[in-house]
């Protein structure tokens, strides 16, 4: 075996260099999230430029699991990490815990019996491993019948007409077919067609196409909204279950103003919806929607998941940044109704008619103009890669250190509150 020690310059990306992790979520047939594919990302371009697969490797490992902490970026799940053959030959992998990771051989490697010998290894000690970006079938992957988990197979590579010949070759060789790069809903029911496992792409990461499949507030929530009503909690603790539920909360406003018996109510927070519905109306309500609960799917939507991230990181920019604690409302509030236009499939303007906003938060979501609209734009850009828009858009007050803490706080609250999938 050639040499399993990594020395220091390849093991740890330079100190002085800020990089970023993208997390990239991998959902089973029912669109849950099982997996995170843990991703290199650095602030310098608009994508993320790897010049050397160890290191970017290398640099995720260190960052996920010694200075984040992998209860920060994955929950309860695994997460997928690339290793180009020098890294999967390397000491460095027993250092992963077993259960935590699955080991991505990029397609890059090239199928030796070295590098069988080394995946019987790993097998051995309890690791999953999958073949990554898989474009056809390969005789030299019958060397890894048996040890390999998982094949991703890279849509935009492969020949549609090819797609079903091959998904049949390699199901023999994998007990677990993903399909990657899935971009939109009819590739998405095409692929669950030809019998995939695993699912990952934009369609399901990016609001402009995700699903726009409703998601209805967890039954979870709403008995722990009517708990909090009947025992008479602070409406400060009732405000923040509902920043559990974007899609409850946009049906509390709506409800607010078709109470408002022909009155312009501008409401720019969900502690002044509680206010002006009143907490029995609020309590009738929430028991109603319980009825119509009866039965559904309560497991959240990764747009959900999305909604709720973007949320939390707005409020927590702005307390960085020494906004009141109202503003901070207003900035979660923007966050979680920036995405009803994807989740009702319904033009945002008309959306916001039928709940009649402040002016001013209709402006952020609508032109994304003003200050906390520029700072709903900062997010977005985060969520996309685009780093060159991060920096143009970042505050000076806001450094990327700062932000980078932001972004795995508003993690670890979106993991915390059920959201990750755990």
């Amino acid at each position: 075996m050639t040499q399993r020690i990594l020395n220091e310059e390849q093991a740890v990306a330079p100190q002085e260099s800020l990089f970023f992790v993208g997390r990239q979520p991998i959902l089973d047939r029912a669109q849950r999230i099982v997996a995170y594919e843990l991703l290199f990302r650095n602030g310098a371009t608009e994508r993320a430029e790897v010049l050397d697969d160890l290191i970017a490797s290398a640099s995720v490992i260190t960052r996920c699991f010694t200075e984040l902490g992998a209860q920060s970026m994955l929950g309860q799940h695994r997460g997928f990490i690339n290793f180009n053959a020098a890294l999967l030959l390397s000491d460095v992998v027993e250092a992963l815990p077993p259960n935590q990771i699955v080991i991505e051989l990029l397609e890059t490697i090239e199928i030796t019996p070295e590098i069988a010998t080394r995946c019987r290894e790993l097998k051995a000690l309890g690791y999953q491993l999958a073949l990554d970006d898989v474009t056809e079938y390969s005789s030299s992957y019958t060397q890894l019948a048996g040890m390999v988990d998982i094949i991703k197979l890279d849509l935009k590579a492969i020949d549609a007409h090819a797609l079903p010949e091959t998904v049949r070759k390699l199901r023999k060789l994998a007990p677990i077919l993903l399909a990657e790069k899935v971009d939109c809903q009819e590739e998405a029911q095409h692929c669950k067609q030809l019998g995939f496992d695993l699912f990952q792409g934009y369609f399901y990461a990016r609001p402009v196409i995700v699903s726009g499949r409703r998601a209805d507030p967890s039954k979870q929530i709403l008995l722990r909204l009517l708990q909090q009503l009947t025992t008479g909690a602070d409406t400060a603790e009732i405000e923040q279950t509902l920043h559990k539920a974007p899609e409850l909360s946009f049906k509390l406003l709506r409800l607010v103003n078709s109470s408002a018996n022909g009155r312009l109510l501008q409401i720019s927070s969900l502690q002044q919806a509680i206010f002006a519905l009143g907490r029995e109306p609020l309590q009738r309500w929430l028991q109603i929607l319980m009825f119509a609960q009866h039965g559904a799917d309560s497991t959240p939507s990764p747009l959900m998941v999305l909604a709720a991230g973007r949320a939390k990181l707005l409020e927590l920019i702005c307390n960085h940044l020494g906004a009141s604690r109202e503003q901070q409302n207003q900035a979660f509030m923007a966050g979680m109704l920036s995405l009803l236009d994807v989740l009702f499939e319904m033009p945002m303007v008309e959306l916001l008619d039928e709940i009649r906003i402040a002016n001013d938060m209709r402006e952020t979501l609508l032109t994304q103009s003003g200050e906390l609209g520029l700072l709903l734009r900062l997010v977005i850009a985060l969520e996309l890669g685009n780093f060159a828009a991060v920096a143009a858009l970042r505050p000076a007050a806001l450094s990327e250190s700062a932000m980078l803490q932001l972004q795995i706080e508003a993690v670890e609250w979106v993991d915390s509150i059920g959201f990750g999938g755990a």
